[in-house]
């Protein structure tokens, strides 16, 4: 069930919730395979949706070594990350006793706001893109990598607003 406040999205915005990983390719590395995502974003053609879980998660990701962020780029990045999504709320009231779970159970918080927002998820994770068809005969959104929501996204846009977001550049 989407809440008073998702439900005022607009008609025309692309609902999505980014995992982790798609997050990181389009915050941190600039991955040119979420450039059209990132100006869809920046352009409000979409919009994106996290909670608390998926916040939580995203700030634990950003303090591993391996990415060797110190804590001034990850604050950015956070903030980056806040400027770009919309909260969609706490999860109590929600229902989720009827979705797939997910291999991996840490994914599956994300499996859950795609199921209330009534939103995409983008993921390149295949225990999540497993996924796909369960989610989809239950009424979910689609779950896809960025790169296979960009020909949806592109045709249901304006031909001025396709141009503007189109696929050229490789900026985030």
């Amino acid at each position: 069930m989407i809440s008073a406040s998702l439900a005022d999205a607009a008609p025309l915005q692309r609902r999505v919730v980014l995992d982790t990983n798609v997050v990181l390719d389009l915050l941190r590395f600039c991955d040119p395979r979420t450039a059209v995502l990132g100006r869809a974003l920046r352009a409000g053609r979409v919009c994106a949706f996290t909670d608390s879980r998926c916040t939580a998660e995203l700030e634990r990701v950003l303090a591993y070594p391996k990415l060797s962020l110190d804590l001034a780029a990850q604050s950015r990045l956070m903030l980056e990350y806040r400027n770009t999504v919309s909260d969609a709320g706490s999860n109590e009231a929600a229902d989720f006793a009827q979705l797939p779970l997910c291999d991996d159970p840490d994914d599956q918080k994300f499996l859950e706001l795609a199921w209330r927002t009534n939103a995409a998820l983008l993921t390149r994770d295949k225990a999540l893109l497993c996924l796909r068809r369960r989610f989809a005969k239950l009424g979910g959104g689609r779950i896809c990598t960025p790169e296979e929501l960009i020909p949806h996204l592109l045709a249901e846009l304006p031909i001025t607003l396709q141009s503007d977001i189109g696929t050229t550049g490789s900026g985030a």
